[in-house]
């Protein structure tokens, strides 16, 4: 899989992981709040919760080569270039971002242990990383539950800047994370 960026685009390897990061995070938000659908103890709640925990992790497995590719990559420039505010605002916003990819799972991974619950994930039993403690379980849950509200909005707002950038600034932010060199949404010369 290409991993280098070429010109004004990401690689397809850059693309594929931040797409698929994308997916992996809205199911992760979907199945914990449909579960409230089903009774407390029901097979497809239980199921949910599980699929949530399993794609959580899955975000913490596919992060560090994502922090790799943003470390060690070439960045293709926007083009025009926005204002300095605007560069330091977007690096914080993803810093941030990562570090909620990070500390979610890690947090979901603490908290089933110290409720001593099973820590599934696809098959497998993944050890505890702290010993049993109810009380630590719902302050953790608490804190896991406060951070991943607090991701809507940094989810939001990374969403809303792409958007901005793209239609009120016209520059090629969404392009460069887009497949396909001929989209229709890549930016085009407006004036």
């Amino acid at each position: 899989m290409e991993t280098r960026n070429i010109n004004d685009r990401y690689s397809i390897g850059t693309l594929a992981i931040h797409w698929l990061m994308a997916v992996l995070m809205l199911a992760v938000y979907a199945f914990i709040e449909l579960r409230e659908l089903f009774p407390k103890g029901s097979d497809p709640r239980e199921a949910m919760k599980a699929l949530h925990f399993m794609l959580g992790l899955s975000i913490l497995l596919l992060v560090l080569p994502r922090i790799g590719w943003r470390l060690f990559g070439a960045m293709p420039a926007i083009t025009p270039q926005p204002p300095g505010w605007q560069q330091a605002s977007a690096k914080l916003v993803h810093l941030l971002l990562y570090l909620f990819m990070i500390t979610m799972p890690l947090l979901g991974w603490l908290m089933l242990s110290a409720a001593g619950k099973p820590i599934p994930f696809f098959g497998l039993e993944l050890p505890a990383l702290i010993t049993e403690d109810k009380e630590l379980a719902k302050f953790i849950k608490e804190i896991h539950e406060t951070v991943g509200e607090i991701g809507y909005y940094l989810i939001g707002l990374h969403v809303l800047a792409t958007l901005f950038h793209h239609y009120v600034q016209h520059d090629n932010t969404l392009s460069r994370m887009l497949p396909a060199s001929n989209s229709v949404l890549q930016t085009q010369d407006r004036t």
